[in-house]
């Protein structure tokens, strides 16, 4: 299981532009499979991305598909972590 955090490193103005694109990005790994929960940081300097993938280097090979990543308008921090206990409610393989 990974935590990606991201940072942008633009104006809103620049990152709100690409918006649209960035939500399609999600929803195609939300299909895959690969992302389990995402959303905006408060205050708004970036988001926060729960993900699921074979490795790191796989996580990171599909991060560079995000238009934030393409634009060069966000950076990006991957942690991984191993989940020990969860909520009953919250399930992912």
């Amino acid at each position: 299981m990974f935590v990606v955090s991201i940072t942008y490193s633009v104006a809103l103005s620049e990152v709100d532009a690409l918006i649209p694109d960035h939500i399609a990005f999600l929803d195609q790994y939300y299909e895959q499979g690969n992302f389990i929960a995402s959303g905006p940081k408060l205050p708004r300097t970036g988001g926060v991305i729960l993900a699921q993938a074979e490795n790191k280097e796989a996580l990171l090979s599909l991060l560079t598909q995000d238009p934030f990543y393409k634009a060069g308008i966000a950076n990006y921090e991957v942690t991984e972590f191993v989940v020990s206990k969860k909520a009953p409610a919250f399930s992912f393989e």
